[in-house]
């Protein structure tokens, strides 16, 4: 099953050209999730040539501009196709205030059904969406406005089937290796019952996406976003501006880094929500302070496709 991040935005503030606001597009087998929804979001996705039609999910950290001002505009896009299915929009509190001003003040046609659920208590982390073989939990951040993070983790996956080991326990090829795949017991003509643990491995874990924006550096973060196939991280400011983010409640790129390290098991981490003072050739600035601490660090850039493998076996 394929897992994609797409990078729609990677900006913080205000849009630049070539650097829209922070938006990032999960693709898992043809189901789209959105988090956070700056303005250019429908920009990149067209670009990219995605199905904004199949956005199932828009999750949305805070209600600062810069991460909702793209939503109006999706909300507007998705009435241009045929669609059944809801659109949920998840969000803290203020997000449901938020769509039904913009829905009435614009007098969008909207010709599908919207959900706008509210994370009751965004202080205390919480499953907030389930999906076909998948959980979102939203995880508290530190910011000026209440503000959520994101992970979404899959289910284990069934052990690896041995083939050899069921033709050795003698059993026949056909519906009953399916049945022990399923983890399910099988019993032979001959009575002699057969365990799933016997010819399947131990469960695999599924994969493990985090998105983190707009927060001071919190060590509880560490454990919500440990062994993350790839954590997506605000990394604002370089260690010049160090005070001056955390004055304002961001997180240095250095932070970012620093969270990744303390995690463990983290296998990539992008750094978003870039200062508007940077121009494109001095983000190496953010890259410099967070390599020496967690290596496997890179910069996102608009419109980068990031693909998240199965761990190997």
């Amino acid at each position: 099953m394929n897992m994609e991040a797409f990078v729609l935005g990677c900006g913080g503030v205000m849009p630049l050209p070539g650097r829209h606001l922070t938006s990032v597009l999960l693709r898992r087998e043809g189901e789209l999730l959105l988090f956070d929804c700056g303005e250019g979001t429908q920009v990149s996705l067209r670009e990219l040539n995605l199905r904004w039609k199949k956005i199932s999910a828009i999750f949305i950290s805070h209600t600062h501009a810069d991460h909702v001002t793209g939503l109006p505009g999706m909300l507007m896009l998705s009435a241009q196709v045929d669609r059944s299915e809801p659109l949920y929009i998840i969000g803290p509190p203020r997000i449901k205030e938020f769509v039904d001003w913009a829905r009435d003040v614009l007098e969008m046609y909207i010709n599908y059904e919207i959900v706008v659920l509210e994370i009751e208590n965004p202080r205390v982390g919480a499953v907030v969406y389930t999906g076909d073989g998948f959980t979102v939990r939203s995880v508290p951040l530190s910011h000026t406005r209440t503000c959520v993070g994101y992970v979404l983790e899959e289910d284990d996956r069934p052990g690896v089937f041995h083939p050899e080991r069921a033709i050795e326990a003698g059993v026949p090829r056909g519906p009953l290796w399916a049945r022990l795949q399923r983890g399910e017991a099988v019993t032979l003509d001959d009575g002699t019952v057969v365990q799933p643990e016997t010819v399947v491995g131990p469960r695999r874990p599924g994969r493990k996406f985090s998105f983190v924006t707009d927060s001071l550096y919190r060590k509880d973060l560490a454990t919500e976003v440990a062994d993350s196939d790839l954590l997506i991280c605000e990394g604002m400011f370089h260690n010049e501006f160090r005070e001056t983010a955390h004055e304002k409640k961001h997180m240095t790129a250095a932070d970012a880094a620093e969270l990744a390290a303390a995690a463990g098991g983290v296998r990539q981490m992008g750094l978003i929500h870039y200062s508007p003072r940077y121009a494109d050739w001095q983000l190496k600035l953010l890259l410099k302070d967070a390599k020496p601490i967690f290596p496997n660090t890179f910069l996102t850039r608009d419109r980068q496709a990031i693909e998240l493998p199965y761990r190997e076996e």
